[in-house]
């Protein structure tokens, strides 16, 4: 137990001390984040609007695709965006391979279809006589559809919330896209993973208690979301 006790006492010391190698994982998985969160967000949330709360022909088997996607293995999700922009592949020239930006196309993946398939959740979750009666009441079909997004928006907050949480902890995508380069695309789970199997538990208990923090920060959001959603 003393190995255990002297990691949990170095970490304090590197984070207390601003351990340059440290923050700078903690820098690329920020990055990466918001990066991919941003592209998931302005992707997902249009769609899974449109998925919930409007009837046309071949909604029910993209619903289905979409709730599908939330079981896609991230191994595999690595491998595909891996194909297309590696050099052979179709999206070579572009450079992204172990680089943030690759990495947070392959993040945007894996959030999207959460991000989708919550937020249409939500929004069919939504008592439907609240629609009706705003078309009754004579509101125009876009101001019903306002209507509707604004009852649904702290659902919407712990949509967001929980693909960052998804996102922010996935060690497979960050290890196959961006390589794990020290002080460029090595992220805090892959920064983790390496410094455990080195033995070096110091370094990784640090960034345990980083994602740790950032869970706990995360949890805190989802529950006032929550809270403030009830009580509206």
């Amino acid at each position: 137990m003393n190995f255990i006790a002297e990691g949990i006492a170095q970490a304090w010391l590197l984070l207390c001390a601003f351990d340059p190698e440290t923050f700078s994982a903690v820098q690329a998985t920020l990055i990466s984040t918001s990066y991919s969160m941003t592209a998931a967000l302005l992707l997902g949330l249009p769609c899974g609007f449109v998925l919930g709360y409007c009837d046309f022909i071949g909604r029910k088997p993209l619903r289905l695709l979409s709730d599908t996607l939330l079981a896609f293995p991230t191994v595999l999700i690595g491998l595909l965006v891996y194909a297309f922009i590696s050099r052979q592949g179709p999206l070579g020239e572009w450079g992204l391979l172990f680089t943030l930006e690759g990495l947070a196309v392959g993040q945007t993946v894996l959030a999207l279809p959460i991000i989708t398939s919550l937020t249409a959740q939500a929004v069919e979750n939504l008592d439907p006589r609240c629609r009706q009666t705003l078309l009754t009441l004579g509101a125009q079909p876009l101001q019903a559809a306002w209507a509707t997004l604004r009852e649904v928006r702290f659902q919407l907050i712990m949509v967001g919330l929980t693909a960052f949480g998804r996102v922010v902890t996935e060690v497979g995508i960050a290890m196959m896209l961006g390589g794990n380069i020290r002080w460029e695309t090595r992220t805090i789970t892959t920064a983790i993973s390496l410094e455990t199997n080195k033995g070096e538990f110091a370094q990784g208990i640090a960034l345990g208690v980083v994602l740790l923090g950032m869970a706990f920060v995360l949890n805190v959001a989802l529950t006032l979301a929550r809270r403030r959603g009830q009580s509206t």
